[in-house]
């Protein structure tokens, strides 16, 4: 069995569904481009890889997603508007933005799920490892959580992905590991399943939004059926992955917003704008005037 050793410099964002969950608002808007405060969610996705020292960033599109492609170029037209007006502190926050990563933009042709969107980069990796960082899932740690993956990675030479415990009413939403415990963070994972029933759950302990694979995942994709919803999944080829190779999993530190949900969607915003001084104090006094 091959090692893929090199550092981890690249990264996968899928970014293809449809947003079904926040329609009509995502009809013609990309769900990624929802804005947590003033930013927009694809946009921490990404700052979160570029502090971990990912230098290549994949991202997968389909329909109605080119508003993410604009968001990452640069805007000659608005740089002058801003820079005759004085709003250079606006300007030079416009310029980081797409001076992250070298972003590139591959477009899954048909929704067929998660396993293909990666799939999709399949010919930009070659022989890398490389991370997956869900599109609509946003972490707030000390250490980015794809760094911490890294690490663990560094560490153990093969695949792993972000774990957190799930309350058992939701676990049927999520893929599920079965494992062995390493240590107080790490476990050695022997099985994973799906969107499980609640009865057919062999843990607690869900895959969370960010993965380090190697390439070995774009064979096994191709070699698995579809699955759950009718998908090409994600889980489904892990589960073959650990023929060839350990697959572990990191219980990550810090907090993770679920931004596919409308719930998650809003705690996201309120608790961002918490965190800002020139909103919070106002941001109090509206949430005492409701009582």
């Amino acid at each position: 069995m091959k090692d893929f050793v090199g550092k981890v410099k690249k990264a996968v964002i899928p970014a293809a569904g449809f947003g079904t969950r926040f329609l009509p608002a995502t009809k013609a808007m990309p769900k990624e481009m929802l804005p947590i405060v003033d930013k927009p969610v694809i946009q921490y996705v990404v700052e979160e890889a570029s502090k971990s020292g990912i230098e290549d960033i994949i991202i997968i599109t389909g329909k109605n997603k080119r508003a993410i492609e604009d968001h990452f170029d640069i805007s000659f037209e608005l740089d002058y508007l801003l820079e005759k007006n004085g709003k250079n502190q606006i300007k030079k926050t416009l310029d980081e933005i797409s001076a992250l990563a070298d972003i590139h933009f591959i477009r899954q042709k048909k929704q067929k799920g998660l396993g293909d969107a990666i799939y999709c980069a399949r010919k930009h990796i070659g022989e890398e490892p490389f991370a997956v960082l869900l599109g609509d899932d946003i972490f707030q740690s000390k250490t980015p959580c794809i760094k911490q993956l890294i690490e663990s990675y560094n560490k153990y030479k093969s695949s792993i992905v972000a774990l957190e415990t799930i309350s058992m009413e939701k676990i049927s939403n999520y893929g599920v590991i079965q494992g062995t415990r390493l240590d107080e963070k790490t476990y050695e994972i022997v099985d994973l399943i799906e969107k499980p029933k609640l009865d057919e759950a062999p843990s607690n302990l869900a895959i969370s939004g960010r993965y380090i694979l190697t390439p070995y995942i774009f064979e096994c994709i191709e070699n698995i059926n579809v699955g759950v919803n009718n998908e090409i999944q994600l889980t489904d080829s892990m589960k073959l992955l650990l023929k060839k190779e350990k697959l572990y999993g990191l219980i990550y530190e810090g907090k993770r917003y679920d931004i596919g949900d409308k719930f998650g969607f809003l705690k996201a915003n309120i608790e961002f704008a918490l965190e800002r001084k020139e909103l919070r104090e106002e941001l109090r006094k509206y949430f005492s005037s409701l009582s």
